[in-house]
């Protein structure tokens, strides 16, 4: 009888230690805070015929952000926008690379409101889909909201200047 008893107590305290150690650790979110600030490298663009102003252009863009921390990380982007009278969506892949040589690539879809004769704005969600370095494995998403400033003589195009945050989770180590 006692050995049946201690088989069972022997059982509950396997049972209970595998339930508290083989519990996932609990990775709790992270934010990056940034200031932007993106120049036009090139845009190619075509007018359309089915309403007045309506233009849809593929444009890249370079830049660097400015963490809150400090840290300065530079980005490159690439931006399928489709406009009237320079209002509308926009859908972007962007690449952020930091000094250590670790990046985060993240998709943007966004509206940007405003004319062209004035500066416009834009608001951005993004998805990170993929990390490299110290963020390989990473998951999260991301909001920013920009102004767009008119090109000045010899620019390629619009300049953009922001601010913004991305959430995210590194898998535990």
């Amino acid at each position: 009888m006692a050995t049946k008893r201690s088989m069972w107590v022997l059982f509950a305290i396997l049972a209970i230690s595998i339930w508290i150690l083989g519990d996932p650790i609990q990775v709790e979110a992270e934010t990056l805070n940034f200031k932007s600030y993106v120049w036009m490298i090139k845009s190619e663009g075509v007018s359309l015929d089915d309403v007045e102003g309506h233009r849809v252009a593929l444009a890249q863009r370079g830049g660097f952000y400015v963490l809150e921390s400090g840290e300065i990380a530079t980005i490159m982007r690439v931006s399928l926008n489709d406009l009237i009278k320079g209002a509308g969506s926009t859908t972007s892949y962007e690449t952020i690379k930091f000094s250590d040589g670790s990046t985060l690539m993240l998709k943007n879809q966004g509206v940007l409101s405003g004319t062209t004769e004035e500066i416009r704005s834009l608001e951005v969600t993004s998805q990170i889909i993929k990390g490299t370095g110290r963020f390989k494995g990473i998951k999260g998403t991301g909001t920013a909201k920009r102004k767009v400033l008119p090109a000045e003589k010899g620019e390629a195009g619009s300049k953009q200047v922001g601010e913004g945050s991305i959430t995210y989770t590194l898998p535990s180590k």
